[in-house]
C-alpha cells in the first residue's frame, strides 16, 4: 500500500478488561495508521495502564457504557481531531491488524465509504453456534439495508470522513447491537459499502465479555427495532393490521356460536380482545413512525 495510507487515519479499539491482549493489539496496529485510540469502557483491570505503556492515546468512561458508547466516544475523537480515515477494531485480539491495509484500501482508492471486515473461510475459527447466531443478524440487519449483508456483527473495519460525519450523529445504542447500526445508518445515508475479507481468530480467547445467548437477543432486539424505524407500515402496522382481523374472525366466530347454541366463549372473547388492541395499537404506533419524522422535517425546515 502506499505510504499516504498512514496519513491522517486513526484506529479505535474499545476495550474492557483486555488487559492481557490489548497491549499486543495497540503494538501491531500501530504500524499502519497515525494514532492508536483506546476507549476505556470502565475497564476494573490494568487495560488503561497497558494501553498509555504501548503507545495509544486512551479516552475512560467512569464505568461501563457499551460497546456502542465507545465507538460513539472514538467517533467523536477522531471528528473533532480532523482524521480523513477511521479504522475500528477489537481489543480481545480476534482480528489481525495486519489486514487493516486491506480494509483501507477501500475507502482511500477504491471509491467506497465503509470498508466491513468479512470473516471467511476456515481462517476464521468461528464456531458453528457463531455462525449460526451471525446469520439470524445478517438476516435482520439486511432487513434494514435493503441488500444482503454478509457480516453484520464484524467491529473490523474502516471508514473514510465522510462516512464518519454522516453515521456518529445517528448512532444510538450503547451496547454490541453497534455494528448493525452502523449498516443500517450507512445504507440511510447512501453510503457505498464494500466487504473486505479477513481472518478471525477465536481459539483460546475471550472474545465476548458478556453471555453469548444473552449478547445475541440483545442485539437482534436492538436490530430488529432498527428495521421497525426504518419500515414501521411494514414491520409495525401490517401485523397490527392482521392482528385485527384475527379479533375479527374470532369475534364473528364467537357470534356465530352464541346464535347457534346460546354459548358464549369466554377463551376466545379474551382472544378479541388481546388481538384487537394490540392490533389497534400497532397500527397507530407504525402511523405514528411513518408520520412523525416527515412532521418533524417540517417544522426543522
Amino acid at each position: 500500500m502506499k505510504k499516504k495510507s498512514t496519513q491522517n487515519t486513526i484506529a479505535i479499539i474499545p476495550c474492557y478488561n483486555e488487559e492481557r491482549s490489548i497491549g499486543s493489539v495497540i503494538l501491531k496496529t500501530k504500524r499502519f495508521v497515525n494514532e492508536v485510540l483506546v476507549v476505556d469502557d470502565g475497564s476494573s483491570d490494568e487495560t488503561k495502564r497497558i494501553a498509555k505503556e504501548a503507545g495509544a492515546s486512551v479516552i475512560s468512561h467512569k464505568k461501563n457504557r457499551g460497546k456502542g458508547a465507545a465507538i460513539r466516544t472514538g467517533f467523536q475523537y477522531a471528528l473533532q481531531n480532523d482524521f480523513d480515515y477511521v479504522v475500528t477494531i477489537d481489543g480481545d485480539g480476534q482480528h489481525n491488524p495486519l489486514e487493516i491495509p486491506a480494509l483501507l484500501e477501500n475507502v482511500m482508492y477504491n471509491g467506497h465509504d465503509v470498508s466491513i471486515g468479512f470473516r471467511v473461510g476456515n481462517d476464521s475459527e468461528m464456531p458453528l453456534w457463531r455462525r449460526v447466531g451471525k446469520r439470524v443478524l445478517d438476516y435482520t440487519t439486511s432487513m434494514g439495508t435493503g441488500g444482503f449483508v454478509t457480516d453484520s456483527q464484524c467491529g473490523f473495519r474502516a471508514f473514510n470522513k465522510k462516512a464518519v460525519e454522516a453515521i456518529a450523529p445517528k448512532l444510538k445504542g450503547d451496547a454490541f447491537s453497534v455494528e448493525s447500526e452502523q449498516l443500517i445508518k450507512a445504507h440511510e445515508s447512501g453510503l457505498k459499502v464494500v466487504n473486505t475479507n479477513v481472518t478471525c481468530k477465536y481459539k483460546d480467547l475471550q472474545t465476548s465479555t458478556k453471555n453469548p445467548a444473552s449478547h445475541g437477543f440483545s442485539v437482534l432486539s436492538y436490530a430488529l427495532w432498527l428495521v421497525a424505524e426504518q419500515h414501521p407500515l411494514l414491520f409495525i402496522s401490517l401485523p397490527g393490521f392482521i392482528m385485527v382481523l384475527i379479533g375479527l374472525y374470532f369475534g364473528i366466530h364467537t357470534i356465530q356460536q352464541y346464535n347457534q347454541y346460546q354459548v358464549f366463549l369466554n377463551p376466545y372473547a379474551l382472544l378479541i380482545i388481546i388481538f384487537s388492541i394490540i392490533g389497534v395499537f400497532s397500527i397507530f404506533i407504525g402511523l405514528m413512525l411513518h408520520t412523525l419524522p416527515n412532521i418533524l422535517k417540517k417544522i426543522r425546515d
